[in-house]
């Protein structure tokens, strides 16, 4: 299977954004790809409100089972939650704990008027009734495949279809 460019799935996600932006809009990228992807949405769209990121680790229901990820990055929100439009973006939507455990800390920090999910890469495979309004590709996976956005030295954003063992 041929995956789309990084890039062009970016610039894709920022035409659909553009009407999801009302005053007090802010992205909220999820580390580490969503981070990069918000970070480029950023920068395409604009925005004012510094870019926000969450690390999940501590908020995942399956925590016990997967363990702590090696890197543990700190959350980052440099703005006022309360009254926001928020952008939660991630690159890849699975089974949706991932962004159910995003909620969880975004209501940690204040009530938004709207949360608004943005991914690269919807694959399928949905655990809990998590949805994206905003959604570079839709893919269809096999159980056994997995897709990663990755990042080189130069900050060149690539996906790259994995087995899993």
């Amino acid at each position: 299977m041929e995956l789309p460019k990084a890039e062009q799935l970016i610039a894709e996600m920022a035409r659909q954004l553009r009407p999801y932006l009302p005053n007090k809009s802010a992205l909220v990228g999820i580390h580490t790809g969503g981070a990069w992807v918000a970070e480029r949405l950023h920068a395409q769209l604009g925005m004012q409100i510094p870019c926000g990121t969450l690390d999940i680790s501590f908020y995942r229901d399956d925590f016990s089972r997967t363990g702590l990820h090696p890197v543990v990055k700190p959350s980052h929100i440099p703005f006022d939650v309360d009254g926001s439009h928020i952008i939660l973006v991630d690159d890849v939507l699975y089974t949706g704990r991932t962004v159910r455990a995003a909620m969880n800390i975004l209501f940690d920090y204040g009530r938004p008027a709207s949360v608004t999910l943005a991914v690269m890469i919807d694959r399928g495979g949905k655990e809990v009734p998590i949805c994206a309004k905003i959604v570079g590709a839709n893919l269809t996976l096999a159980p056994s495949e997995n897709i990663q956005l990755t990042r080189d030295e130069r900050g060149e954003l690539s996906l790259r279809l994995k087995a899993v063992s």
